[in-house]
């Protein structure tokens, strides 16, 4: 493509050398450029850019792309090289991307699906009912990247960077997908990651105390402003009443046509006669003008708002009560309230939650219908929100039987010192607790003490499969490690 038409759309571009050029890959990753290439150099968190223009330059590039602030006294580049200077590297790289990719998201329904919560399990619940619906979905979000049945790849982040992510609309066009259905992270809209996509459809689910970090933001307030953007690059947009935040959005955007879902305030459309069990929720709602007993396999509280924005978004797409009814009996999600097969016939839950509200909901969900104890084992991320760690420490102390505080991610912080900030929160409890760095370990000791009318509760890691440690993520998947543990038991028999 024409480097030309690639730069169109943005503002106060200065370029020394020329512009006339073809240009056949763009990418802001050094190591991904090939020749005839563009090299976007942004400066991120933990690498910056311009310190691999040479590499770019090595490897094929022929235009090199750098911010205002860039002393450009302090970069060589070479006469044959075309230099070009933008107000913002994030903002030129999306708008760059959909150039070159030829805007694939204005040829396919697109939604976006944001929230502190619930976005992972909404977006499956969706894509099932449009596929009953007969359409052909893509998915993108934290788990993996999907079109139809067919896992693509499994992801590294929740959403993915702008050029990337516009490279999987375009592959999405050429499988001839009809809808898309993403989680839109905070991060992805504050670095605008996602500008320039043309959503069709907003979803917010809710709203609590995350990302709130060095990395990401800085408080509560710029979290929640991140979020609310969404809603100015949609037409249509689902809220949920029933939180605070959430009730606040339909005053808050002017172009986007607001719509609400709950249980406990007024809304357009709500849930009630509620029946939650440990394997199933289910609940009238109105569809079409008609109440509908929906049920879904995936017990909590939290399930049916989450069935409730799918809902939202299905029949604005056309879907039926049928549709819709054998889709949600039939969804399962990947570490979202996983219940893990096992020999010795324990109840052994993976889920995915890593926030102090997220922990309370899947403990006190879990609670309300075990005969026997609750046993916790979490951890906190490290290079991650330092405040939610006492604040998680709190709950488990308050609402499980027994907790054991281990590792999650720990990255590269000192494990034992994140488990000491998570005791501060515990130790305002009469909870039972121990601590057992090891996360495997953990996991063993949990199984040693439970017995068939208890519950485990394996929270924070969810899908993923690796534990992240001084940037090497080693294989960690809950479900083979639960197996193996109850194996080696067995055999010691």
């Amino acid at each position: 493509m024409n480097l030309k038409e690639i730069l169109i759309g943005i503002d106060g571009i200065k370029a020394k050398g020329n512009i006339d050029l073809d240009i056949t890959n763009v990418d802001s990753d050094s190591r991904n450029i090939k020749e005839n290439g563009m090299f976007i150099a942004i400066n991120g968190f933990e690498v910056n850019g311009i310190d691999y223009i040479q590499n770019a330059i090595e490897n094929g590039a022929k235009v090199i792309m750098v911010e205002e602030t860039v002393d450009l006294k302090s970069i060589s580049i070479p006469e044959d090289i075309t230099l070009l200077v933008v107000p913002d590297t994030r903002v030129a790289l999306a708008v760059c991307a959909c150039n070159f990719y030829d805007n694939p998201s204005r040829k396919f329904k697109l939604i976006g699906v944001t929230g502190t919560k619930g976005k992972t399990t909404t977006t499956f619940m969706i894509k099932k009912i449009l596929e009953k619906q007969g359409k052909k979905v893509g998915l993108i979000g934290t788990i993996a990247i999907y079109i139809g049945d067919k896992k693509i790849e499994d992801s590294s982040r929740t959403t993915p960077e702008s050029i990337k992510l516009q490279k999987i609309f375009a592959d999405m066009v050429q499988e001839k997908v009809d809808v898309v259905v993403m989680e839109v992270s905070s991060q992805s809209l504050k670095l605008n990651r996602v500008l320039g996509c043309d959503f069709d459809i907003g979803v917010f689910t809710n709203f609590a105390q995350e990302h709130i970090s060095k990395n990401e933001h800085p408080d509560m307030e710029d979290y929640f402003n991140s979020k609310l953007k969404l809603f100015d690059m949609c037409k249509v947009g689902f809220t949920n009443a029933d939180d605070i935040y959430g009730a606040k959005i339909p005053k808050l955007v002017k172009n986007c046509e607001m719509t609400t879902y709950g249980i406990d305030n007024f809304c357009h459309v709500l849930a009630k006669d509620i029946t939650i069990t440990n394997s199933y929720v289910d609940f009238k709602v109105k569809i079409d003008g008609k109440n509908e007993r929906v049920k879904t396999c995936i017990p909590g509280r939290f399930s049916v708002y989450n069935s409730l924005a799918a809902i939202c978004v299905a029949t604005k797409l056309g879907a039926n009560a049928e549709q819709i009814k054998e889709a949600l009996i039939e969804v399962r999600v990947p570490g979202r309230s996983e219940l893990v097969d096992n020999k010795k016939e324990l109840t052994i839950m993976i889920d995915y939650a890593h926030t102090p509200e997220s922990l309370e909901s899947i403990l006190r969900a879990v609670k309300s219908y075990t005969k026997g104890r609750v046993i916790s084992v979490f951890g906190c991320g490290g290079d991650r929100d330092h405040i939610k760690r006492p604040l998680m420490g709190e709950v488990s102390g308050r609402v499980a039987d027994y907790t054991i505080i281990t590792s999650d991610n720990p990255r590269t912080e000192e494990p034992g010192s994140i488990i000491s900030d998570i005791e501060v929160g515990i130790q305002k409890t009469k909870g039972q607790y121990t601590c057992i760095v090891d996360r495997k370990e953990a996991i063993k000791e949990a199984i040693k003490m439970a017995n068939k009318n208890d519950i485990i509760v394996l929270a924070g890691k969810g899908h993923e499969p690796y534990q992240e440690i001084n940037h090497v993520k080693y294989p960690f998947d809950e479900r083979e490690i639960v197996r193996e543990i109850i194996d080696n038991m067995q055999d010691k028999k």
